[in-house]
């Protein structure tokens, strides 16, 4: 745990605590080494919310835009999320993306906990979006056990389309809920680990075992490819989902 990491959270929660309520379910859940948190994301401050549940620090694998933004500005960034124990996470595919990988890896190895977001992206509507095959490469690739998190209620302290932190929700305190769920080993499909086919299934199961504690309906599409669409052609959430289905095979 670096000192602007330990330091934070201990400024942060009395202040988080005394402006949000925030329940914690499941903590029991969590075994000790090595662990992979993997969490649906509904807004920025899941990546607040979910450290302040845990005893032991996280390291995030977040969107490599956060360390590569030009300027003053993103050099100020970059260093924060570095210090924050954040990791680059680059979703382009192939050889970038097994770089990213390979980080979160060496944080298992550590005996360190690793925090992902399945879908890769926030959502773009408060459903749960068709899962990465990342979080399935690292379990089986380390062998340690996966931890599904429910994230609920982050998206009223920030909604759609915006950062800006909201305090109440129609006049009333917002209630964050964290709850972990039950570990998921796949340590015996280590062997299958080369195997699409099974990166994809246990990718799924993850997925399966997210959206049962979050209670958020399943939308069988990447929710980035949903955001592109959405941006490129003005498009509602729902209307990108319906013609990205429509051109399933």
């Amino acid at each position: 745990m670096t000192l602007a990491y330990s330091t934070l959270k201990f400024l942060s929660t009395p202040i988080l605590h005394s402006l949000y309520q925030h329940e914690i379910i499941g903590l029991e859940n969590i075994p000790q080494g090595p662990v992979i948190i993997a969490s649906n994301h509904l807004a920025f401050c899941d990546s607040v919310f979910i450290p302040l549940a845990l005893d032991r620090p996280i390291n995030f694998l977040a969107k490599s835009d956060y360390f590569t933004t030009s300027g003053v500005k993103g050099r100020a960034m970059a260093k924060f999320f570095t210090s924050m124990g954040q990791l680059p996470m680059d979703r382009s595919g192939g050889v970038k993306s097994q770089e990213s990988l390979a980080r979160g890896l060496r944080v298992l190895e550590a005996g360190g906990i690793l925090g992902i977001y399945p879908e890769g992206t926030r959502s773009p509507d408060g459903r749960g979006y068709r899962p990465k095959v990342g979080v399935a490469r690292l379990a089986l690739e380390s062998g340690v056990s996966v931890v599904p998190v429910g994230q609920i209620g982050t998206d009223l302290v920030q909604p759609l389309g915006t950062n800006r932190p909201h305090l109440r929700n129609h006049g009333q305190k917002i209630t964050i809920r964290t709850i972990f769920g039950k570990p998921l080993d796949f340590s015996s499909r280590s062997h299958e680990a080369h195997l699409f086919s099974v990166q994809r299934e246990i990718a799924d199961r993850v997925g399966v075992a997210i959206r049962e504690l979050s209670g958020q309906e399943y939308v069988d599409v990447y929710a980035d490819a949903v955001k592109k669409l959405m941006a490129s052609d003005s498009l509602t959430a729902e209307q990108a989902v319906n013609r990205l289905c429509a051109e399933c095979p």
